[in-house]
């Protein structure tokens, strides 16, 4: 399995949100620079970097930023945030990324971003589907930064691209992301039975290796984590082990 320490961006300082909520940051790092080269220090095969202002104004707002973490990482860059358009995908693919994460988009114009798979590469394309648990026990896919709801399940969303279109899903349940209370492996579970062609990648919540190593025993092919490194629960080294 592999783990994607986080970078989450805003105004080009490494922060964290409870609960995709922007009323609710925490600061860490003014540097993202020393962020990132502690995970490069420790040999990070990925990182995953956020640009939530991007994702808030659902345009990009600091890709030249991206764009330069990009040039100074040993490891992969996968990174999104306010991508909407095939000429976001190819600019940060051009100033280095590795996969670009499409989020809103993937929901709401999947014609399209079945158009980018197919030109861009699926393994250099990302699909992001922030979900909130619904009464009725489905997932709504989320929308524009996790701000709104979109009314329609993730698993609608995933009928959208059929087994051979796409390769990489990344699938965070909202409402535990930044909360430490462990990934909803249930969640997971569904996804592993439902869409075994798919390299899972899981977000959300995760607080400790062992979560990490359950999440391997679904069979989850990686994991974010964000807060839980920054909170010193999670000690990098061993994560990276888990894999």
């Amino acid at each position: 399995m592999i783990l994607y320490p986080a970078i989450d961006l805003i105004n080009g300082e490494c922060v964290r949100l409870a609960q995709g909520r922007f009323d609710a940051v925490t600061r860490y790092d003014s540097d993202p620079f020393k962020r990132l080269a502690l995970f490069n220090e420790e040999f990070a095969e990925w990182v995953h970097i956020v640009d939530l202002d991007g994702a808030r104004a659902g345009s990009p707002q600091q890709h030249e930023l991206i764009g330069r973490l990009a040039q100074a990482s040993r490891a992969k860059i996968q990174t999104g945030g306010g991508v909407r358009s095939r000429a976001h995908v190819q600019t940060l693919l051009d100033q280095g990324v590795s996969a670009v994460v499409v989020g809103s988009a993937a929901v709401k114009d999947p014609r399209e971003v079945r158009g980018w798979l197919r030109d861009f590469g699926k393994e250099h394309i990302t699909l992001a589907l922030d979900v909130l648990p619904t009464r009725d026990g489905d997932f709504d896919a989320a929308l524009h930064g996790w701000t709104e709801g979109s009314g329609i399940s993730l698993w609608k969303v995933l009928d959208e691209y059929p087994v051979g279109v796409a390769q990489r899903i990344l699938v965070t349940d909202v409402s535990r992301d930044g909360m430490l209370m462990g990934p909803n492996m249930d969640l997971m579970r569904a996804l592993r039975q439902k869409r075994p062609d798919l390299d899972i990648q899981a977000s959300g919540g995760v607080r400790s290796v062992e979560d990490l190593y359950d999440l391997k025993a679904l069979g989850v092919h990686g994991a974010i984590v964000g807060k839980a490194i920054y909170e010193g629960l999670i000690d990098l080294k061993a994560a990276l082990n888990v894999g």
